[in-house]
């Protein structure tokens, strides 16, 4: 899978750990030194990152002799390094968004194209509720999969998976709704992990394990082109494997003291949105414990070609005290934190992108601030939004509806960001020094109210690189 969210070696597990450290090191210079021998010695290349950790986890699986292997493809499907099995047991498509535009095209029709490229001839394809015209997308794709003569001969198919030449393309289902599951199922149903951004509410891993009866014609779903596989009883393991499932870096709450951590790794414009609808929910559900004044605060930074505006945009809803940008980079120096450093970014490149998210999120606030002339104008410091003077004595009581005031700060590093809006009121995190004080008045101002206010809600979000690098600050232990 990827990416990772602490170390490396989240992306190669068994048994859902993490490969150990004695073990990666192994098949790191083993497959490295094998590359290195065998490269081209006219271009002397070595594959890329995720090339190279493909190949890697590969080796690994065989090598460990696992029974079943599950892979995440990297970005899109139809040109991705990972897209070499040639018959897998079964191949998913989850909800599709626009993402990575300048490698996968700039509509859902043609996102929808490249992730189809995984289908093979044969295997059962699985795939939720999608837009009409990607669905029709996707059935096309699985149309295309065509079967060779050799392979009704059973020629390259494993024991007891024959295929035959009444079945020459990929069937492709639309998997049911998690409640059409529920009958059969006792106790606690686990996570919900149908609130998670860019999950559907299908459920493609309990497909994936359930047996495939033949779909009746009946079964077509209105103006949708694919047949919707049949729901199950769920076994006792299946449940216990939901139940015990936990998704770090997605609609994940830390609680340390007054500080509450809100962590979501969106980074389109549909999880975006899901993750308003969870944070909304989740600091609602919070604030009923509370008496106190409470303060919000966005943790936000975007990488890549996303359209940041738009992301920002959305967020503006949640109504944040404060908003603060930096870079994915934990420390200003990233010299001993190599498992977070991107070598395709420059820390000017970064900070550059970060004042850009910050002269946005200001220019969203200005324009909401015009629509709603009952909110009260925030006045203008150096570039920055100041708190206004009434703003302490809104922060007594539980305001209702909030004032939209957000200053907009940027640090160099995650490590600051985190230590200014904790205000040394999380015990995990170290107080903020002069030196890593913001030098700003909206930062020093922002800084009383962060340590006065009963509650402090921060939703970090907009890139898992992001929501990772919080993470091995927030809980050492998963650095372990």
């Amino acid at each position: 899978s990827s990416p990772h969210l602490v170390q490396v070696r989240e992306r190669i597990r068994i048994n859902g750990q993490p490969i150990s450290k004695d073990l990666f090191n192994k098949y790191f210079w083993l497959v490295y030194n094998r590359l290195e021998e065998t490269k081209d010695p006219v271009h002397a290349s070595m594959p890329a990152y995720f090339r190279f950790l493909t190949i890697m986890a590969f080796h690994v699986f065989l090598q460990e002799k696992v029974d079943l292997a599950v892979v995440e493809v990297g970005i899109g499907g139809t040109y991705d390094c990972t897209n070499i099995i040639r018959v897998p047991v079964v191949c998913g498509v989850s909800s599709l968004g626009i993402d990575h535009t300048s490698i996968l095209g700039d509509t859902m029709e043609k996102i929808a194209w490249q992730k189809g490229g995984i289908f093979k001839p044969g295997v059962p394809a699985f795939t939720v509720a999608q837009p009409e015209r990607p669905l029709e997308v996707l059935k096309e794709r699985a149309q295309e999969r065509k079967v060779s003569w050799w392979w009704g001969c059973g020629w390259g198919v494993p024991h007891g998976r024959g295929l035959s030449l009444f079945s020459p393309q990929c069937p492709l289902y639309l998997c049911p709704e998690l409640d059409d599951f529920e009958e059969g199922c006792q106790g606690d149903r686990g996570p919900d992990l149908t609130r998670a951004p860019e999950v559907s509410v299908g459920c493609l891993s309990c497909l994936a394990l359930g047996e495939l009866k033949e779909v009746p014609p009946s079964t077509e779903l209105v103006g949708r082109p694919v047949p919707l596989a049949p729901a199950f009883r769920l076994t006792d393991a299946m449940i216990q494997g939901l139940r015990d499932t936990e998704w770090l870096g997605r609609t994940q709450v830390l609680s340390h003291g007054p500080v509450t951590w809100y962590l979501d790794g969106a980074h389109t414009t549909s999880s975006i949105q899901a993750c308003v609808r969870w944070f909304r929910q989740a600091a609602l559900n919070q604030d009923k414990l509370h008496d106190g004044s409470e303060v919000r605060v966005l943790l936000f930074n975007a990488t890549g070609d996303r359209d940041t505006a738009a992301l920002l945009k959305l967020l503006v809803p949640c109504h944040f005290d404060y908003a603060v940008f930096c870079p994915n980079f934990m420390e200003v120096s990233v010299a001993n934190n190599a498992d977070q450093q991107n070598f395709n970014v420059t820390l000017e490149n970064a900070l550059t992108r970060c004042l850009e998210n910050q002269r946005t999120w200001t220019r969203l606030l200005e324009e909401k601030v015009g629509q709603d002339p009952w909110l009260p104008s925030p006045l203008r410091v150096g570039g920055l939004l100041q708190p206004t003077p009434a703003r302490g004595s809104l922060l007594l009581v539980p305001p209702a509806p909030r004032p939209l005031n957000s200053p907009a700060l940027v640090f160099p590093c995650l490590a600051q960001a985190l230590q200014w809006v904790a205000q040394g009121r999380d015990p995990h995190l170290a107080a903020p020094t002069a030196l890593g004080a913001h030098p700003h008045p909206a930062a020093s101002s922002g800084a009383v109210l962060l340590q006065e206010a009963a509650v402090v809600h921060v939703l970090v979000t907009g890139s898992l690189h992001l929501v990772g690098g919080a993470l091995r600050l927030l809980d050492p232990a998963l650095s372990q």
